[in-house]
């Protein structure tokens, strides 16, 4: 894709109004002469290194070179604690460019926002100036990739939960383009609704900041249940991706086919808290690492590493497919 044509979609994207429904902004990405597509997941990172955050980068750095990776998407909370201060914070550099610095990584990343970014100024992050830094940083609240034999559908989750608009502590959060709360969600699951009945993909997955099944520290989040899994639900998506909590995780469900992926690990981790849902856990590690996908038209696999890059879990599905896009 042409810079100046994705500069164009992201402009227009973060500067229109977020009470008008409108389709959501759509990107291609190519997959590999084979039709295969490989890509990492890394959530919760922004720590200028620290916290382990460099250590899971280089394992990063490794796995993407024997995959042969495509792109890498984040989960978001993409820099602590309070976001991006402006276009100037040298976060930027010191938390991503600086840090994610192997070869393999030197592709296009996929970005959503976490509560820790909305409590910056999240129009910096939106900003096409940072790609004059870093031509890979492409992040926005919610949009689309599509690819020949899947489609990425991220959302914007932050504003889902009722906490953040009433926060007890009193953080500041960077409402500006979503307020009031109630218009910019109807919306948005209006879009993702249409947009995930209409996909004729082979794969389709979701991408969110908050859990939507977990057994860490956040759990469960009952505004993302009661409001987006259902839409997920009745279109057919097979994956949903998140990380907030900061661990490793693998649910299956036990009323759908959705499987729940949590790539959270970053940087810090161990939190020390484990309490089992409803759903069938399959993996659960509470410490630094990430996620690598492998993906054909017909099978997925899916792969937990740490930051020392020992693969702790693997996971594959297979299907029948016989639509395409």
């Amino acid at each position: 894709m042409a810079v100046d044509m994705l500069l164009l979609a992201i402009v227009t994207l973060v500067f229109s109004s977020s009470s008008a429904s409108a389709e959501l902004q759509r990107f291609e990405h190519p997959v590999k002469g084979d039709g295969s597509l490989s890509l990492l997941v890394v959530g919760d990172w922004g720590r200028r290194g620290g916290y382990n955050q460099s250590h899971v980068a280089t394992q990063m750095g490794k796995v993407g070179d024997e995959l042969n990776i495509d792109f890498v998407i984040s989960t978001g909370d993409n820099f602590y604690e309070d976001g991006l201060s402006g276009l100037d914070d040298k976060a930027f550099e010191e938390s991503f460019s600086n840090v994610y610095v192997a070869p393999s990584l030197q592709k296009q990343w996929y970005i959503v926002l976490g509560n820790h970014d909305y409590r910056g100024d999240v129009l910096a992050q939106l900003s096409p100036v940072l790609r004059q830094t870093d031509s890979r940083w492409l992040c926005m609240r919610s949009f689309i990739v599509n690819t020949a034999i899947v489609q990425f559908f991220f959302v914007d989750t932050t504003p889902f939960v009722m906490e953040y608009w009433t926060d007890p502590e009193d953080n500041h959060y960077d409402w500006r383009g979503v307020a009031p709360r109630e218009t910019y969600v109807a919306n948005l699951l209006k879009d993702l609704d249409t947009a995930l009945k209409e996909s004729t993909a082979a794969w389709k997955f979701v991408v969110g900041h908050h859990t939507m099944r977990s057994v860490s520290e956040h759990g469960d989040t009952v505004e993302l249940l009661e409001n987006l899994l259902p839409i997920l639900k009745a279109g057919g998506v097979d994956l949903y991706i998140n990380g907030h909590d900061h661990c490793l995780e693998h649910i299956g469900s036990r009323d759908s086919p959705i499987q729940y992926l949590t790539s959270g690990g970053g940087s810090k981790a161990w939190r020390g808290v484990y309490t089992p849902n409803a759903d069938k856990l399959h993996f659960f590690y509470d410490g630094q690492g990430f996620m690598s996908m492998e993906l054909t038209e017909r099978d997925v696999k899916v792969a937990f590493y740490d930051a020392f890059g020992t693969n702790l879990y693997e996971w594959s599905v297979t299907k029948e497919v016989n639509a395409s896009m």
